[in-house]
């Protein structure tokens, strides 16, 4: 959606996260009148990393080393397995949304735990 009241002359904010191989994660843009979240960028980076460390999703509002979403099962078998997993361990609504805990996960939070105390000296 663009404002009716576009200018030429005025510059909006964008955050742009790119991975290692180059590809943009994510775009962020932001009117002149509004800053940045920093938390939020933080939580987005971390959200990244999360989900391809774990191959899964992170659901709306995930706060980090919250649980995750497990992709859907991709045949029959991985569909029951899921279905026992769920009434085993109480992980999940349905076969189609189903969490775990993430992995690596407090050494991500650790590793800026330590960034932030090395910048507060």
């Amino acid at each position: 959606m663009i404002a009716s009241d576009v200018s030429t002359t005025e510059t909006v904010r964008n955050v742009y996260i790119i991975d290692p191989d180059g590809i943009i994660r994510t775009i962020l843009v932001y009117p002149m009148n509004i800053g940045r979240c920093i938390p939020e960028i933080l939580r987005v980076i971390q959200a990244l990393q999360i989900s391809s460390n774990n191959n899964a999703s992170t659901p709306a509002n995930w706060v980090p080393c919250e649980p995750v979403i497990l992709p859907p099962p991709q045949t029959f078998a991985e569909l029951q397995a899921r279905n026992t997993q769920i009434e085993r361990e109480k992980n999940g609504m349905a076969w189609y949304l189903s969490f775990k805990e993430p992995k690596d996960c407090k050494i991500l939070e650790n590793r800026e735990n330590k960034q932030l105390k090395e910048r507060e000296k």
